[in-house]
């Protein structure tokens, strides 16, 4: 996001001229008190005091100061720096730590550097020393840096502490309950307070969280599944296959998948088990799977849906059939499901039973595609579009936060769905978020597929045309549910009067509308 320009004050024809200044305000969840708006006063104050004319304010509200990715505003001050676009000589922040968090402290003295290098000076209103390149302020910035990312750690290590002893005493801990299972709310006495919906959080911290069995149908399916895989030794795939045939869906609404029915017959929530810490992913640093012996669990904190004997059985069967294969044993049994379909790819791999993961593949082998070469399989395709859809993943989370912060800077409130990041406006609408990723064609033109969360059956599709790099929004279709298809859009360059009507070049338009649009007003839209 750009750097939003303040608006210039008339000053007196006899007074000296004021020096241009910057602000950089950024709020993250552990400080109230860190509002940007009072760091904007105070900076504000500090400008007055010092002479400083305000011409633009940078904001990231609501980001972790841990890094520098998804903080956009961040970003943009130092592009504008770099760039020589930058219309001013000072960038003032309310303090260190506002700068960052960086748990390399020399991180955020790189960034401070970018900035002195372009003739930027930072100084840090709320501190007590000048920011003047001096011996002292390196120093003092020094320790301050290193103070702040050891209050990360520390904070990091407090409230890890005290979501596993919540986990200990039978809390659940985030996460939607699954298939077969509901969220209740406690109050403090330990009293039903209200099932939770999906998208619903408690409002209270003194409010606790527990699982309880679902519906009857969803309990009977659960326990149909184990009977199908114990007594009838049908395979994941085999009872997912069954399970659609039925018309039975599953907790999100979808079909199922030998993924779907393999979470369910491994899941210790089942017979009651409260597991946390099977991934981690603190400071924001690398995301780790975590092995048995860091695993936080609470036997018996839930009412049991099936049998612990069964569950036990259940478990017995899978970890033989995944024992660990040689190499051999491996590239075999890729070779075989290779003949079988005449290609390879991961979801393939996964799909198939009796096969280890495609996760187990590309570490063994190093790679997939070191793994298909093995067994003699060239993909015919360049394996580039990976790593764009893992960049295109995280563009679709940082939009889906931009519109939840847009909509609400304009006063309007938004509820989001954490397992399908459908929004619900204002208590009155639902929207969707897709990205449409660009394709170039071999004669050069650009295409893009839209396809709509037709299971979610949101009101409005907000669709983010990619432009030719992958890498930033081209434009935003804003499509209503009558406008959905059950397969997927297909958009040139140039599209038809219909299309045209809902094209436009930023979200202004839609943010404006769910400040004050009643949904009896979307609808014939």
């Amino acid at each position: 996001m750009a750097g939003r320009e303040l608006p210039s004050r008339k000053e007196p024809a006899n007074s000296p001229p004021k020096r241009r200044a910057a602000e950089y305000v950024r709020m993250s969840t552990d400080h109230q008190k860190y509002s940007t708006e009072n760091q904007s006063d105070a900076i504000r104050k500090y400008a007055e005091e010092r002479g400083f004319e305000l011409v633009r304010s940078y904001a990231d509200a609501g980001k972790s100061g841990l890094r520098i990715e998804g903080r956009e505003a961040l970003q943009q001050l130092i592009q504008d720096v770099q760039d020589g676009t930058a219309d001013f000589e000072v960038i003032l922040v309310y303090d260190v730590s506002r700068w960052g968090r960086f748990q390399d402290a020399d991180e955020s003295a790189y960034y401070e550097y970018i900035c002195r290098r372009a003739n930027k000076q930072v100084e840090y209103c709320a501190e007590q020393f000048e920011n003047d390149g001096g011996p002292v302020a390196t120093i003092v910035k020094s320790v301050k840096r290193a103070m702040a990312g050891e209050y990360s750690r520390e904070l990091s290590n407090k409230v890890f502490i005290g979501q596993c002893r919540l986990i200990e005493r039978g809390f659940r801990q985030g996460g939607a309950a699954g298939f077969g299972l509901r969220r209740v709310l406690l109050d403090e006495r330990g009293e039903v307070k209200a099932e939770l919906k999906r998208g619903e959080h408690k409002s209270l911290q003194t409010d606790r969280v527990i699982l309880v069995p679902g519906p009857d149908a969803e309990v009977r399916t659960v326990r149909w599944i184990y009977s199908r895989f114990l007594k009838h030794g049908r395979s994941e795939s085999e009872i997912a296959a069954e399970l659609n045939e039925r018309g039975i869906l599953t907790d999100l609404g979808r079909a199922w998948t030998r993924a779907t029915v393999h979470q369910i017959l491994t899941n210790e929530k089942y017979i009651g088990n409260n597991v946390y810490n099977r991934r981690s992913f603190k400071l924001k640093q690398k995301r780790v799977a975590n092995g048995p012996e860091m695993l936080i669990r609470s036997e018996g904190a839930f009412d049991a849906i099936v049998e612990p004997k069964q569950f036990r059985q259940v478990q017995a069967i899978i970890a033989a059939r995944n024992r660990r294969f040689s190499d051999e044993e491996m590239l075999e049994r890729l070779t075989r499901l290779f003949q079988r379909h005449g290609y390879i790819s991961g979801l393939v791999i996964d799909e198939a039973d009796g096969m280890p993961s495609s996760g187990a593949y590309a570490h063994r082998f190093g790679s997939l595609i070191r793994a298909y070469s093995l067994v003699g399989f060239t993909p015919d395709r360049d394996y580039h579009y990976i790593e764009v859809n893992r960049l295109l993943r995280l563009f679709h989370g940082d939009e889906v936060q931009r519109v939840i912060r847009e909509i609400a800077r304009l006063g309007g409130t938004v509820a989001r769905n954490p397992a399908t990041d459908l929004l619900t406006i204002n208590g009155e609408f639902t929207a969707s978020v897709v990205v449409a990723r660009c394709r170039e064609t071999s004669t050069g033109g650009l295409r893009w597929k839209i396809r709509f969360d037709t299971g979610l059956a949101p009101d409005i599709t907000i669709a983010v045309r990619m432009d030719r790099t992958n890498t930033a929004a081209l434009d935003f279709y804003l499509l209503p549910q009558f406008e959905m298809r059950t397969k997927p859009l297909g958009l040139a360059e140039e599209n038809g009067l219909m299309l045209d009507a809902f094209r436009f070049e930023t979200l202004d338009f839609f943010f404006d509308m769910a400040r004050r649009v009643p949904v009896s007003e979307v609808a014939p839209w």
